[in-house]
């Protein structure tokens, strides 16, 4: 035996100090291997849109109302079924609806613990007693331990239980202990979630999801486009800043950025209102929520909109012209406008503009930023830089999360692999080098990393900021993935060709069974049994379009949580399920209030599809955790070996 494998058998004979504590654990391993996969829960493009995602989070895209249909099956009436669903969802709030609506309260609590102790008790037997322990909350945790492991066939104990439920009654803890019942279904009815990027924009409560996913039992993020510029925001990046800030104010989210995080911009108010006072700025609308602005906000509103879109161009030429390796030459549009004719010449071809009025551009360095553009900019950097609540979600994201993840024979990404026309990886120069395929996510994702964690190397940290905003606007960025982000064409040209954002090849290949299977192989994954989940694109169901790509073998679950994007899609987002029987893939219609279910007892209205179902139910064996299980038999098993050769001697206690 080598040394390295000496030192490792000693470390663990720390922990399991005789043959006794290593045969138990063993044994607990091998039967763990034995229990039903857990199930995965994944999320995509959720843009902010905070009460449809924590509603699909607390129904686990239906899977609660299965659990419900399953236990009680035609001895429920369809309104207690919906009654008892809205009840886990929200249980607080629904528990001060009944006490006003019942008769009798006492009865009520006695079938309503009995019937959640019955769901707490069906989800809970993918898990071991430990886990579920694990889970349980502090205040009941025996109490609800005891009810779960009640065998029907006692009648020794009726008597035990019956006074266990009774007496919770008579102390006035049942509303707590319904509410402890509630959450501990809710956790144990997903066992790991899923978010395939895009938290930020669009929605206005990308802070509360971010708060919702901290306390969140096991999650993991794959990053979007979206989050990896508030990445780059947070990390005190000038042009992604500007981009934060104009995206906002085009959806009318504003407010996300001061009451959701504090952020002042009043110094951006004050200086659109100077700068921009008599302009209408009519081609810098507000999208949503103008209903719940009056005459006066919107103007300003616009104001402000312009006034972070002029800095952000000029900010973005600087870079551009300073990292020549991004060839994004084309994008430098400031210095191709003609103010005399009003026009912009593009590519030999001129261009009428909507909006002619550029009082902080210098026409002979059209990407300087005036005196008070600077200042302006040199606030907000702080404002970001210095927003605790905003440093903590970005620290989270970067935790949790990665540009791609493989998980359970699935390969999860935001976006697309880069391709080229022939289906072939293309290669793409960073820094002084070429990278394509997986070593092109592993790089990009490195200087992320750098770009907001390094401080002793200025270099580093400013090069890492640039290659996030990249990431965030570059034709070969992975998570983008279209040849250009057209912001300066949608604001002030009417030519809708100009508009046109082409998109990478993938999105014409991913139904070619070798090109998803050389994407999967460069990856390190098998082609059978395996699958790409992805993120990003719209489905637009209302054209035909299907998120099953390539036989099932690619699934696009982007499906419109977006508000701006449902009239285009048709339904409110797809999730996915996938648990020991199968892939499901869930479609949601829009979601109306967390009041309605409530008060109605109504849910999001959501059609499932079978995606794949199992041959042979899955099991924790089956999993990378019980690929990682199966390891430490293995060297528990050489520490057994070890102890009865003398190798290493028992510590017994």
């Amino acid at each position: 035996m080598d040394s390295l494998t000496m030192k490792y058998l000693k470390s663990m004979a720390i922990q399991y100090s005789s043959v006794g504590e290593a045969c138990t654990e063993i044994i607990n391993l091998q039967s763990i291997l034995n229990l039903p996969k857990g199930t995965e829960h994944f999320i995509s493009d959720i843009h902010g849109e905070y009460e449809q995602f924590i509603h699909i989070l607390k129904n686990g895209s239906g899977a609660i109302k299965n659990k419900i249909d399953v236990a009680y099956g035609n001895t429920l009436s369809n309104k207690d079924k919906k009654s008892l669903a809205s009840l886990i969802y929200y249980p607080e709030e629904k528990l001060k609806l009944i006490r006003k609506e019942e008769d009798c309260l006492e009865d009520w609590y006695k079938i309503t613990f009995n019937r959640l102790i019955q769901i707490s008790r069906m989800v809970s037997t993918k898990y071991t007693r430990s886990k579920v322990r694990k889970a349980l909350p502090r205040d009941f945790a025996y109490v609800i331990e005891e009810l779960l492991n009640e065998k029907a066939d006692i009648q020794n104990k009726e008597a035990y239980y019956n006074e266990i439920i009774a007496t919770i009654i008579r102390i006035g803890k049942a509303d707590d202990f319904i509410i402890a019942l509630c959450d501990l279904i809710q956790r144990l009815v997903i066992d790991h979630l899923h978010i395939i990027g895009d938290i930020f924009d669009r929605g206005p409560g990308p802070h509360v999801i971010m708060d919702t996913l901290m306390k969140y039992h096991s999650v993991d993020i794959q990053w979007g486009n979206h989050d990896i510029l508030w990445m780059g925001a947070a990390s005190g990046h000038l042009a992604c800043i500007a981009n934060v800030i104009r995206i906002s104010a085009k959806h009318g989210n504003l407010d996300t950025l001061e009451d959701g995080y504090g952020i002042n911009l009043i110094p951006l108010a004050t200086f659109a209102g100077e700068i921009y006072g008599d302009d209408p700025c009519n081609a810098f609308q507000v999208e949503q929520n103008k209903m719940l602005f009056n005459q006066n906000e919107l103007e300003l509103e616009r104001k402000m909109h312009k006034a972070i879109a002029i800095i952000q161009f000029k900010l973005e030429g600087q870079i551009i012209q300073k990292r020549q390796e991004f060839k994004m030459e084309d994008r430098l549009l400031l210095d191709k406008i003609d103010l005399s004719k009003k026009i912009l010449v593009y590519n030999e071809k001129e261009y009428e503009l909507k909006d002619t009025n550029f009082p902080t551009i210098d026409w002979n360095n059209p990407y300087e930023l005036s005196e008070d553009e600077v200042k302006l900019m040199q606030r907000l950097k702080q404002a970001f830089i210095n927003c605790e609540k905003l440093q903590r979600h970005i620290r989270f994201l970067l935790a949790k999360g990665s540009l791609y993840l493989v998980y359970n024979n699935n390969l999860l990404y935001h976006g697309c692999v880069p391709l080229n026309e022939d289906g072939t990886f293309r290669e793409v120069e960073i820094g002084e080098y070429y990278y394509s395929g997986k070593k092109l996510y592993d790089v990009l994702e490195y200087n992320i990393r750098k770009g907001y964690y390094a401080y002793d190397n200025k270099e580093e940290k400013t090069f890492g900021q640039d290659i996030i905003w990249y990431i965030w606007s570059n034709e070969n960025s992975p998570v983008y993935g279209k040849e250009k982000m057209a912001t300066f064409e949608r604001y002030f040209l009417t030519d809708k060709e100009i508009q046109r954002e082409k998109k990478n090849y993938y999105y014409n290949l991913f139904e070619k069974e070798e090109i998803v299977n050389q994407i999967l192989k460069e990856f390190g994954l098998d082609t059978t049994d395996t699958h790409i989940i992805n993120g990003h694109m719209p489905v637009e169901l209302k054209k035909g379009e299907s998120p099953i790509k390539c036989n099932g073998k690619l699934l696009i679950i982007d499906g419109g949580f977006s508000k701006s994007y449902q009239a285009k899609t048709g339904i409110a987002g797809y999730t996915l399920i996938y648990n020991s029987y199968g892939l499901r893939l869930i479609s949601h219609e829009p979601f109306t209030s967390k009041e309605e279910v409530i008060a109605n007892e109504s849910d999001i209205h959501s059609d499932t599809l079978i995606v794949e179902r199992a041959n042979i139910r899955r099991f924790v064996k089956d999993t990378d955790i019980g690929k990682d299980i199966m390891e430490r038999i293995n060297g528990l098993e050489e520490l057994l070996n070890a102890y009865h050769n003398g190798l290493i001697k028992e510590n017994k206690k």
